[in-house]
């Protein structure tokens, strides 16, 4: 393919998770869906993303820090080596993404400034997409 980096990394392709997908499509409540699989990136994201929702700036920063991590266990455990893309279009990986685009966010509002830069270098760096897309949202 043309203009593609063929010595970088393989992109990262994360397995499904389709009782923490179909719980979060259906609208349960994120922290029994936290209790049920706490090492689920997506369920975490869900848990700050509410908290964001409700203002509650610092119970969202938390959740998302833990779904970051929960997201960095997942990546390694699938072959990622500390960079490389994460493609938005490959739907498992969307909770990983969402946990890392709610720590920004979160990050932002409590005027951790390195920390933003950092989350957007990594996102930018996972999927140029990502940051609009789910800004816009």
């Amino acid at each position: 393919m043309i203009g593609e980096n063929l010595l970088g990394p393989e992109p990262t392709l994360l397995a499904a998770d389709p009782v923490v997908d179909a719980a979060l499509a259906a609208g349960r409540d994120p922290e029994a869906i936290v209790r049920e699989h706490p090492e689920s990136p997506a369920a975490w994201a869900a848990l700050a993303d509410a908290a964001h929702g409700d203002g509650r700036d610092i119970e969202a920063y938390a959740f998302a820090r833990v779904g970051y991590h929960r997201g960095l266990d997942s990546l390694r455990k699938s072959g990622w080596r500390g960079a490389g893309p994460v493609p938005w279009s490959h739907e498992p990986n969307r909770g990983v993404l969402r946990a890392l685009f709610a720590l920004r966010r979160s990050a932002a509002r409590i005027g951790e400034e390195g920390e933003v830069v950092r989350l957007t270098e990594f996102l930018e760096g996972a999927d140029p997409e990502v940051i609009p897309l789910l800004e816009a949202e």
